[in-house]
């Protein structure tokens, strides 16, 4: 058996987008509808992530609600301690002892508040203790392969202990969008204030909300140790971006940085098929059967991010290991489309089988049989006769 490369001509071109240079210490963006990494900056590399881990409480709460151990009418109760976040500074949706917030309360709390103090009640509520909270955040973090994080809290709360990367953040909030339908929207609500009790912290500070550009969530973070962070993502017709970044010097800055990866994500990059489904891109040799190839086909369109300045052509080959032995199942998975581009990784897409192909009848056996034997002890290389 043999690993066979064919080179093979797609309907595009392509040069690199345009280096982008961000200011944040460590980023990450991901391409959701193409699953293409736009940029890896210390993206695995582990560091304080701020409020942007609240939304592993967050993930912790929705898992319940769709297990159905909670509800969004459960209430819970305020501990000492939930209050005492709100007395130490920070971010607080201004909870006081006595309040019983209901699950729908404390999510709204965390996501548009990022109440430190809320993360507490949902920590002391699910597992009794916040500490009990944050060994289980860190088990099902790496169960999600989330591998780059451990959590000593449930808030983000300072702690050498309690750190995250930015792909891992990435990956959450993908998690999140598309395991949490109903309850994501509310990463896009702008306002949300418990009993009218805190009107100057209102606001959901996301600064891509008010911008009109399809922004929809998720999650800003700031400690003196972190600087200022953001988990954001943004829709755009067919295509969704994820972006995690973290490090930025003030408020303003990641403000600004935030609308410019979006920017470029979007207009650095177009989505373009390269390959139509069900059509032939190359062939497989086939051994023993009532033929002597197998068509080579992608079973959904091949859809890939080009980048805008498009001038030379992309780079694309086939690869698989042959020949194939017969019979084969119109459909069964025999190859890989492997395309490159410049300043991107590489696509690797699953080709099929165009069509059947069963096992040849005897005379064609025997004749592949005594090929083969000669090919083999003889070195003779002639078809047999």
């Amino acid at each position: 058996m043999f690993r066979l490369f064919a080179m093979i001509a797609l309907v595009l071109a392509a040069l690199p987008a345009a280096a982008f240079e961000t200011r944040a210490t460590a980023a990450w963006v991901y391409d959701v509808t193409t699953h293409t990494v736009l940029m890896d900056k210390n993206g695995t590399v582990a560091v304080p992530p701020a409020s942007m881990s609240k939304l592993m409480t967050i993930n912790m709460l929705f898992e319940a609600l769709r297990d159905g151990r909670v509800q969004m009418d459960t209430t819970f109760p305020v501990s000492a301690r939930a209050v005492q976040m709100t007395k130490d500074g920070g971010s607080t949706m201004y909870l006081q002892q006595g309040d019983r917030p209901t699950v729908d309360e404390l999510i709204h709390g965390m996501i548009v508040n990022s109440g430190n103090d809320a993360c507490v009640v949902v920590a002391e509520g699910l597992a009794g203790t916040e500490e009990a909270f944050a060994a289980q955040m860190t088990e099902r973090a790496h169960a999600l392969g989330m591998v780059d994080s451990t959590f000593a809290n449930a808030s983000g709360w300072p702690d050498p202990r309690h750190r995250m990367s930015m792909k891992d953040l990435g990956l959450l909030a993908q998690r999140l969008i598309e395991e949490f339908p109903d309850y994501y929207p509310v990463f896009a609500q702008t306002e949300f204030n418990y009993k009218n009790r805190a009107p100057a912290n209102a606001n959901n500070r996301n600064p891509l909300l008010k911008l009109g550009i399809g922004a929809d969530g998720l999650k800003t973070g700031h400690t003196s140790e972190a600087g200022y962070g953001l988990v954001g993502s943004v829709k755009q017709g067919e295509r969704r971006i994820i972006f995690a970044m973290t490090g930025l010097a003030s408020d303003k800055e990641r403000a600004e940085e935030a609308e410019r990866i979006a920017s470029w994500a979007f207009r650095q990059f177009a989505l373009k098929t390269v390959a139509k489904a069900d059509t032939r891109l190359a062939e497989a040799a086939v051994f023993m059967g009532a033929a002597d190839t197998v068509g080579l086909v992608p079973a959904a369109d091949v859809r890939i991010l080009i980048p805008a300045l498009v001038q030379d052509g992309l780079k694309a080959e086939v690869a698989y290991t042959g020949p194939i032995a017969a019979p084969v199942a119109k459909g069964a998975r025999l190859a890989e489309l492997v395309i490159t581009l410049p300043g991107l990784p590489e696509h690797r897409i699953p080709l099929v089988a165009e069509a059947d192909v069963p096992r040849g009848g005897f005379v064609t056996r025997m004749t592949t049989a005594i090929g083969h034997l000669r090919a083999t002890y003889l070195g003779d290389t002639a078809p047999a006769s």
